[in-house]
């Protein structure tokens, strides 16, 4: 496990960044981000949520947290790129300095990854490099494994295979099935993504020639993620 730590007092109350957050469906994560922001424990202020599925239940969640929100619907373009550029022109009329993805059931085109490079991160439910894509819990279980998770990365063109940050890891149970496995790491999901964000938010955390830094650190392997180190900071 890595192990940081630091006494640089002036990160404990940074200036709050604009971020905006993509999402496509429930928003757990989403509303996860804004809970940790109502509480004070993440320095950003969420500028915009944006979705591509108009009827996506985090779009409600955005509007009780009275953050603006817009529709995209990927259908109503005629290829991804013509998507991923209206998209990016949305994105960029909040300039944000982080773009989190938060169950963005989408994949993002080159251009579009190079033009947030270093500032985009988003949450997969597997310990990556396993299990890119989807059904994840499905595989996990069909492979025996013992343990499952989850891992925020930062994104490049490379399908979930982007520089990971942090790893919260689960034991798979004997009578796991998907559901009860899915449930246990959207907990541990969360705690984690808050803490990225937080991370990218106090100049922490960075994206350097494909590689994470973490106070000024390479991470040689995602940060593991346990109780014991739940606040780390």
């Amino acid at each position: 496990m890595a192990a940081f730590h630091t006494t640089d007092s002036t990160a404990s109350h940074p200036q709050p960044i604009p971020i905006v957050v993509l999402i496509s469906g429930n928003g757990s994560n989403l509303q996860a981000i804004i809970d940790a922001v109502s509480q004070d424990d993440l320095p950003v202020k969420l500028c915009a949520v944006i979705s591509n599925a108009p009827h996506a239940f985090g779009l409600q969640r955005a509007k009780a947290a009275g953050i603006p929100t817009h529709v995209l619907s990927h259908k109503d373009f005629p290829d991804r790129e013509a998507f991923d550029e209206a998209l990016r022109r949305q994105i960029d009329c909040y300039q944000p300095e982080l773009l989190v993805l938060a169950g963005f059931m989408r994949i993002l085109t080159e251009p579009f990854v190079r033009h947030y490079e270093g500032r985009m991160i988003n949450i997969h439910p597997s310990l990556l490099p396993k299990y890119r894509g989807l059904n994840t819990h499905q595989r996990a279980l069909q492979e025996s494994e013992q343990h499952h998770g989850a891992t925020v990365h930062f994104v490049t063109h490379e399908l979930d295979g982007g520089p990971a940050i942090i790893q919260a890891t689960v034991p798979v149970l004997p009578n796991d099935t998907t559901e009860s496995l899915a449930s246990r790491v959207l907990e541990q999901e969360h705690r984690i993504f808050p803490l990225a964000i937080r991370w990218f938010a106090e100049g922490r955390l960075k994206l350097t020639d494909n590689k994470t830094l973490l106070d000024g650190r390479i991470l040689q392997s995602p940060y593991q993620f346990t109780h014991q180190n739940d606040n780390f900071a």
